[in-house]
């Protein structure tokens, strides 16, 4: 497994195909992403998950953390994470936050994420924001 850093069109086809099949493809094509930083995991060459984040002062928003379904349940997005949760730190960033889907909370708080109480719904889904400060 190796992680570096892509650009932000690599992102897309994963993010279609395992966030929002249902959706067109421009759906996950955000204006932001030209000013993120994209990271992606790669095993035997291939792209299976990616992740974007985006720094603004001392707070990083990472956003569309997907792994490809046939190499979920594998630790990669867990390795991911915590890439860039040491980048972070690295940065001098102070608070990470996302906005996860609700359904997969649990996996947040796994990595010291907290619910802050706010959450919303988009295109059916619904997602909570989390957030990590660091002390």
């Amino acid at each position: 497994m190796e992680i570096k850093a892509i650009k932000a069109s690599d992102t897309w086809q994963i993010r279609h195909e395992v966030m929002w099949p249902d959706q067109p493809f421009e759906f996950v094509q955000l204006e932001e992403d030209n000013s993120g930083l994209h990271y992606g995991v790669f095993e035997d060459n291939q792209l299976v998950s990616i992740v974007s984040c985006f720094i603004v002062n001392d707070e990083m928003q990472f956003r569309k953390l997907a792994t490809l379904h046939a190499y979920q349940g594998r630790g990669i997005a867990s390795e991911l994470l915590n890439y860039i949760f040491k980048s972070a730190k690295e940065k001098g960033v102070k608070k990470i936050w996302c906005n996860a889907r609700t359904e997969k909370k649990q996996f947040y708080e796994k990595f010291g994420m907290i619910d802050t109480g706010s959450s919303f719904v988009k295109a059916g889904q619904e997602f909570t924001i989390m957030e990590n400060v660091f002390k």
